[in-house]
């Protein structure tokens, strides 16, 4: 991914209201995407030649150490539940949550204090454990634009850290607040790139998908940024026949197997085996009916989700990704 220039207008578009819950209204202001920057005529210019080892010095990674605050085992509780409401840290691996858990420091505002103000230089981001915060900008004739109310759950002021550009607008507390910041080099080197190299590991695994196989690199990159990765051990239950279906499933790695109740009062029958790169749970989402059966890991079992909200957010009703291998995975439906 490329950073774009932070002068120019795509960090406009983009203020610190964005927010980065499942739960915001935006289309994809919740998406950790940067933007592509723009091709201008200097970089049509022939390369000068630049030595690979002077690159690679001037190219090395700062040797970083996260800060550690000490929490609670209830605080760590209430955190790490409150980040996995914040998009942007489901791409986190068990080692790179605590070290961001350890990292985030309590803040508390009262009510009308400001928590950021616009034109500042921004330096930290938000996660809301409690209370509400009201968006807004300054306009030319001393007016406030309101633009966002922020409830618990939600982050926000990443995208400051994302572009190295002034607080785009003000963020007050409504009411009393606790907050849990994060400082701008954990972010960096943690969830930023951790957020690239899910991408990058989910878009490879995504072009050998077979249902998926006609989707441009575009909705990939979209699809890659909303997937959210679960691991199971052999004998649990990913679904359940009967319940409710709201989830479409991937198999990165490992094996299970779909089982049904073909008679009443008698046991479920193994009926198909998945393998690494199979998907299930699509009936349930494309018919709007309960799991037409159970699906059972038969080994320890890697798997990428995507709810249905988050589908048809960024790629549309997700029965057009379906249909179009349609005759490819008919024989699933039946």
């Amino acid at each position: 991914m490329k950073h774009q220039n932070s002068q120019s207008t795509g960090v406009e578009d983009n203020d610190d209201c964005s927010g980065s819950s499942e739960d915001s209204e935006g289309d994809d202001d919740d998406v950790l995407a940067l933007p592509v920057e723009p091709a201008t005529q200097a970089s049509k210019k022939p390369r000068a030649s630049v030595s690979a080892e002077a690159f690679g010095n001037w190219n090395k990674k700062e040797e970083f150490k996260a800060p550690f605050f000490e929490k609670s085992a209830e605080q760590l509780d209430i955190l790490k539940q409150r980040l996995s409401q914040a998009f942007m840290f489901n791409a986190l691996n068990p080692d790179e949550l605590q070290i961001v858990l350890g990292a985030m420091q309590k803040v508390e505002k009262k009510p009308e204090e400001m928590v950021i103000k616009q034109g500042d230089d921004g330096d930290v981001l938000y996660v809301i454990e409690s209370g509400t915060l009201s968006c807004f900008k300054n306009q030319e004739d001393g007016s406030e634009l309101p633009l966002k109310e922020y409830q618990p759950g939600e982050a926000f002021g990443e995208l400051a850290l994302l572009y190295n550009a002034p607080r785009a607008a003000s963020i007050r507390a409504k009411t009393e607040a606790q907050l849990w910041s994060l400082d701008r080099r954990t972010f960096n080197h943690v969830v930023k790139d951790s957020a690239q190299h899910k991408r990058e590991k989910y878009e490879e695994f995504l072009k050998n998908v077979s249902i998926l196989e006609n989707m441009d690199s575009y909705e990939r990159s979209k699809l890659s940024d909303a997937i959210q990765e679960q691991w199971y051990v052999e004998g649990e239950y990913v679904i359940t026949e009967g319940q409710e279906g709201d989830v479409f499933y991937l198999i990165m790695s490992g094996k299970a197997f779909a089982s049904k109740t073909l008679e009443p009062g008698k046991p479920a029958v193994k009926v198909y085996d998945y393998k690494e790169g199979d998907y299930f749970g699509e009936r349930a989402l494309l018919k709007n009916e309960p799991r037409a059966a159970n699906v059972v890991a038969a080994s320890q079992l890697q798997v990428v989700k995507l709810e249905r909200k988050s589908f048809k957010r960024l790629l549309g009703p997700i029965d057009q990704i379906l249909m179009r291998n349609m005759d490819n995975y008919q024989k699933f439906l039946k």
